[in-house]
């Protein structure tokens, strides 16, 4: 395997056949998580003045990696299957969404150096923790996940549908009830909606809450409702993701069979 085929295999695809992610791309995600806790570490007045020197070189270092890193990948693209010549499977990636990420990822690590208090700006770096799901087999159980749950659409769109009008009812209800009393709470349907999707979703804030009986006879049905609302979508997306890494499963059991078999031959 050339140094090329191995970079694309270690970085585009990013996994072995039995979807473990491969060394390069480890190192990459450990790499992001530390430039992540530095950039966090570094908004804190009382560790960045004292350690700014070595902020600023722990920066550099991660700033590098990605460039070299992005450029690693550009360097693998033409190894991707297509009748493109290699030029424009380079300018492929690099217009990609995957390419662009990477891209801005390795302008906001080197941003400290050209741009003061860019601190906020290495959170960013989390996208390219997205970039890397995208690959390998993160990307597969996405797909498989993703088809899963619009098999299941009408399912969750009856639960939306169910939750609507129960949201509807209870702002409602508490507009004719209260209305009157805590106007700025309550003295219009949209106004009361805030408190009917706050209680539905069992939050409750506390800043806005019904002070009659008859209100708080609504409060409380809305709040039951809401649990009872909030088990439907919870046990669809369960099977749905249960079925999900079940295919996934079978797709890579299959894989490794197909391997061994060629390795027999």
């Amino acid at each position: 395997m050339t140094l090329r085929a191995r970079l694309h295999r270690e970085l585009h695809i990013g996994s072995w056949p039995n979807g473990k992610l491969t060394l390069l791309n480890k190192l990459v995600v450990w790499a992001i998580l530390a430039a992540l806790g530095v950039g966090i570490v570094a908004t804190e007045p009382n560790i960045r003045e004292p350690y700014q020197h070595e902020i600023l070189i722990a920066e550099f270092a991660f700033g590098m990696i990605f460039l070299l890193e992005y450029l690693a990948r550009i360097y693998a693209a033409p190894e991707r299957e297509g009748p493109e010549s290699d030029f424009s499977k380079r300018v492929k990636f690099m217009v990609s969404p995957i390419g662009l990420i990477d891209l801005l990822v390795v302008l906001v690590s080197l941003a400290p150096f050209f741009i003061a208090n860019a601190a906020v700006l290495r959170v960013i770096r989390l996208l390219r923790i997205v970039s890397i799901l995208k690959f390998s087999r993160f990307s597969a159980a996405m797909r498989e996940i993703g088809a899963a749950l619009r098999e299941r659409s009408y399912d969750l769109l009856v639960c939306a549908t169910l939750a609507f009008v129960l949201v509807l009812l209870g702002a409602a209800g508490l507009y004719w009830v209260e209305g009157s009393i805590q106007p700025e709470a309550f003295g219009s349907i949209p106004r009361a909606l805030w408190w009917a999707v706050i209680t539905l979703t069992t939050v409750g804030y506390g800043d806005v809450y019904p002070i009659t009986t008859p209100g708080r006879m609504i409060g409380m049905l809305v709040a039951i409702g809401g649990v009872l609302l909030v088990a439907l979508p919870t046990g669809i997306v369960a099977a749905a993701f249960s079925d999900a890494m079940q295919r996934r499963r079978k797709a890579m059991k299959k894989a490794l069979e197909e391997i061994e078999a060629k390795t027999d031959l």
